[in-house]
């Protein structure tokens, strides 16, 4: 038997495995319409490997939401560097969201779905999708003020509410139109508070 080449690609954990599947499974399908067995399935593991990794299917939720909710906030974040002046990444969240939108498969927000499908109060998904939340509230005050908005935190709450719109109506049309709607909505609602700060 040869050794392992140096450039030999190396094997994903079981870990990485199941959290993979767990992305595929729960967003096409839902946290909870979709079963540990499909999972373990699709990953190509045993089940002790998934008991060992994640303790429970709630701990497997909540780790295929914090994945989420990095990857949403890296490809967001990338996304707003190629805008010049704190107007136009405020506004460029929409444009983002609309290249998401316009990907094949996109299925919306999956801390909404997710949320959609919870009962258990305070439990694993409310945790996460609340810490998600707050995160995008967050950035649209920081970019809001930085903008030269005096109630950063008042356009930041209309933003969200337009932000959450524009993903469902992505997902209902299958389009990216709501998103550059929602745009166009933003920057109204952006000129009327820098004017009234003035």
């Amino acid at each position: 038997m040869s050794p392992a080449s140096p450039t030999a690609e190396r094997k994903p954990s079981a870990r990485e495995r199941l959290l993979a599947a767990a992305d595929e499974l729960f967003y096409a399908e839902g946290v909870h319409t979709v079963g540990i067995d499909r999972v373990i399935e699709r990953a190509g593991v045993a089940k002790a490997s998934l008991y060992s990794s994640f303790g429970s299917k709630e701990e497997l939720v909540r780790a295929y939401l914090e994945n989420r909710h990095q990857l949403r906030r890296t490809r967001l974040l990338a996304g707003l560097e190629r805008f010049d002046n704190p107007r136009d990444r405020l506004l460029g969240v929409f444009e983002v969201l609309a290249e998401v939108a316009a990907t094949p498969g996109f299925r919306g927000c999956a801390f909404y779905n997710a949320s959609a499908e919870s009962v258990d109060e305070g439990g694993a998904v409310e945790q996460v999708t609340s810490a998600n939340r707050a995160w995008t509230r967050g950035l649209f005050t920081e970019l809001a003020r930085d903008a030269g908005v005096a109630d950063a935190p008042a356009l930041a709450a209309q933003l969200v509410i337009l932000y959450d719109g524009a993903s469902v109506g992505g997902r209902m049309d299958k389009q990216a139109g709501a998103a550059v709607l929602a745009r166009s909505i933003a920057e109204r609602l952006l000129d009327a508070a820098i004017t009234a700060a003035a």
